[in-house]
């Protein structure tokens, strides 16, 4: 059986299709990603704007078409933060259906965060009796995801992104000393409300953020999920480039090799999440993962799916 699953996330569509094997594991056979911006002033107007609606519409029923092409039988598409805050969410979601044939499906921040933690669980090698905190930090909220032994799951959505806190507070080019400060400060409030006392053996990143900046440590021209998946990014590291993208003009950034243009504007306040949340939780460096929400649903839907007895 060939399915896909669909991400549709704040910034960016992303677009898996794979193969079962009827075992339970598969093999990825096609994979699509374009940044569309669906969130863009959502967070100030409360609606999505006409114009990235009208792109992420194209590029779902767009991405439908190749997954019917490459064999897909079912398509299964989860939409996360922007759909959740736009009011006008439902009639968007009518008119994926009515042009690319998809049920497309809000999910809550708490299934979000559970298929990252699949998607993780079932992507890189990690042992069981680890602390691990998962950082899925996305365009309209940043998910974290808390594993440890003898202890039941606990994650939490919160109101930090990349595009909402550049929407917010990011107003010159480059970055001023007062919106620097006061995106610290925006994060930091965030991430001690939690009253998370924890300190995981192991941080694991996902999203465009986080693989972003794997892609700059690696001076990527051209994007390879294979060197990006399991990469280990050191927090001086990520400080390093966090200081190069917050001295950069929006054109400087998007020169810089691993960045893609459409990520250039957002990626200074995607990358100073990942930088507090690492200092919040005094850890020395993060793995990163490609696989997110898309390869969750995959996993699911297959763990869901009795196995053929063939």
């Amino acid at each position: 059986m060939k399915l896909a699953a669909f991400d549709v996330g704040t910034n960016t569509v992303l677009m898996l299709v794979a193969e079962s094997h009827g075992d339970g594991k598969f093999t990825p056979i096609l994979e699509r990603s374009r940044i569309t911006r669906l969130g863009k002033g959502v967070d100030r107007n409360g609606k999505l704007d006409k114009e990235t609606a009208r792109l992420t519409l194209d590029t779902i029923a767009e991405f439908a078409d190749a997954a019917r092409a490459a064999g897909a039988e079912k398509i299964i598409a989860a939409a996360t933060s922007a759909l959740r805050d736009a009011g006008d969410g439902a009639d968007f979601i009518q008119r994926v259906k009515e042009k690319a044939n998809v049920d497309l499906k809000v999910i809550p921040g708490s299934e979000e965060a559970e298929l990252s933690r699949l998607a993780v669980k079932r992507s890189l090698n990690l042992s069981s009796d680890l602390r691990l905190l998962i950082a899925d930090i996305g365009g309209g909220s940043t998910e974290l995801i808390r594993s440890e032994p003898g202890r039941d799951l606990a994650s939490v959505s919160l109101q930090i992104g990349s595009v909402r806190l550049t929407e917010r507070i990011i107003q010159h080019d480059p970055p001023s000393k007062e919106e620097v400060e006061k995106l610290i400060a925006a994060i930091d409030e965030q991430l001690e409300k939690l009253g998370w006392s924890f300190r995981p053996d192991v941080l694991v990143g996902i999203a465009g953020t986080v693989t972003t900046i794997a892609a700059v440590a690696l001076g990527m021209r051209d994007y390879d999920a294979a060197r990006v998946q399991g990469y280990v990014l050191l927090r001086d590291e990520v400080s390093a480039i966090v200081k190069r993208f917050g001295e950069a003009t929006l054109d400087e950034r998007k020169k810089i090799p691993g960045v893609l243009e459409a990520r250039a504007d957002v990626i200074f306040a995607g990358s100073v999440i990942l930088e507090r949340v690492m200092k919040r939780f005094d850890v020395s460096h993060v793995i990163v993962s490609d696989q997110g929400v898309r390869w969750g649903l995959v996993w699911r839907e297959l763990e869901r799916t009795p196995a053929d007895p063939s």
